[in-house]
């Protein structure tokens, strides 16, 4: 059974930061990449951040120079760094895996597995 776990959502204030946590489970963590996503109330799910290696990574525009995503293979999690965060960024957000390399990372329907996600609120 393939399982990924998000962790580390909260409610924080405009300017703080938090660390979400992904942890998969029973699949070949070194072969997948790894997105993180995020929905809002009545908008659609967008893409946040992706990461195939250590040294493949992708960020949405919004986020550059906020976010940084990260995995430790040894551990078969994946972490979202999140700072400077602002209201905007409230949404609920969700780990998805795929198989191999992504050509279009951001888009929803490539991805295999979905965590369940975890709520994140900033506060102004």
């Amino acid at each position: 059974e393939v399982q990924l776990v998000e962790s580390g959502g909260g409610l924080v204030q405009a300017g703080g930061s938090l660390r979400l946590a992904c942890v998969a489970s029973g699949l070949d963590f070194d072969e997948y990449g790894f997105g993180w996503f995020r929905q809002a109330p009545g908008k659609e799910r967008e893409g946040v951040s992706y990461t195939r290696s250590q040294d493949t990574t992708y960020y949405a525009d919004s986020v550059k120079g906020r976010f940084t995503i990260s995995r430790d293979n040894a551990k078969n999690t994946v972490f979202l760094q999140m700072n400077s965060l602002k209201p905007e960024d409230t949404a609920v957000y969700y780990c998805a895996a795929r198989f191999g390399a992504a050509s279009t990372w951001s888009s929803i329907e490539p991805y295999d597995y979905w965590g369940q996600g975890t709520q994140v609120t900033v506060s102004s």
